[in-house]
């Protein structure tokens, strides 16, 4: 008996708390949009070019909106733990401060990911999810091309506002994984006198690579589309083409897989090791 009434209690908390959760799936796009609209409107940028914490009327000044609409955007931040909020003092208003997630949101800068989050919500990178249980029932085409008729690479060369989103996004990763990549396995590059990035849209891993590895000669290899707005470098050269043709020759490839970067190692037979 006690065992049932235990049960029975266990199943009225787990409704209750049902009750609650269901609204996190029904509101859970808020939160990308309020961070989205943040990095927009540049909110963290507007405290770090300030160099110290702003009250809402000086950050409603300096990003040229209405302190209202805004204070409610600020509010959901700080309750993501994005912001920070301090308390007002005796002589004004509280104020709100950068955090190390805020950073991120920065335009640019060796952390920022603001790049990356834009174009994952961005209409054209969030309509492929809306086909997802046609995909999983194998009723459609791949999600990206089931949407916008062809696959990414091909609307990236077709709309250039989306490839410039792509090869920023790509840069903020590696920004963040190559010096990754080097602390922990620096001893690779060892001994290899040139690399081939494929796929490696503005040339930022190679980049970092060849400034770190003085010994080195990169092959930043993408689609012309890409290669041709690319950022010319010493050592680096920027080829065009695809990867489904062929690479240029090297000692070695690199290829990004979001943060994960595989490392193709030619050996003295010309076999290929595989390092991660």
């Amino acid at each position: 008996m006690e065992d049932k009434q235990r049960e029975l209690e266990g199943e009225e908390k787990e409704e209750e708390h049902a009750k609650l959760e269901i609204w996190k799936y029904v509101f859970g796009f808020v939160e990308i949009a309020v961070v989205k609209c943040a990095i927009e409107l540049g909110i963290a940028d507007a405290i770090e070019s300030h160099g110290s914490p702003m009250t809402l009327l000086e950050l409603s000044s300096a990003l040229r909106c209405d302190p209202s609409p805004l204070y409610r955007i600020l509010r959901v931040l700080v309750h993501l733990k994005i912001f920070k909020e301090k308390p007002a003092t005796q002589l004004g208003p509280k104020v709100y401060a950068q955090t190390p997630l805020s950073k991120r949101l920065l335009k640019s800068g060796e952390n920022s990911m603001a790049a990356f989050i834009l174009l994952e919500s961005s209409p054209v990178m969030l309509a492929p999810w809306h086909g997802l249980s046609a995909r999983i029932q194998g009723v459609s085409n791949p999600a990206f091309e089931a949407v916008h008729g062809e696959d990414v690479w091909s609307y990236a060369a077709a709309n250039p506002n989306h490839s410039k989103l792509i090869n920023e996004a790509m840069a903020c990763d590696a920004r963040v994984a190559v010096p990754a990549v080097l602390e922990s396995c620096l001893e690779v590059f060892k001994g290899l006198e040139t690399i081939v990035d494929v796929g490696g849209g503005d040339g930022t891993t190679l980049r970092l690579l060849v400034e770190a590895c003085p010994w080195i000669r990169g092959v930043n290899f993408d689609l012309p589309h890409v290669v041709s707005v690319a950022q010319e470098c010493d050592r680096i050269e920027n080829v065009g083409g695809d990867m489904f043709d062929c690479v240029p020759k090297a000692d070695a490839a690199i290829i990004m897989v979001i943060s994960i970067y595989v490392i193709l190692l030619l050996n003295t037979q010309g076999n290929l090791t595989i390092q991660i």
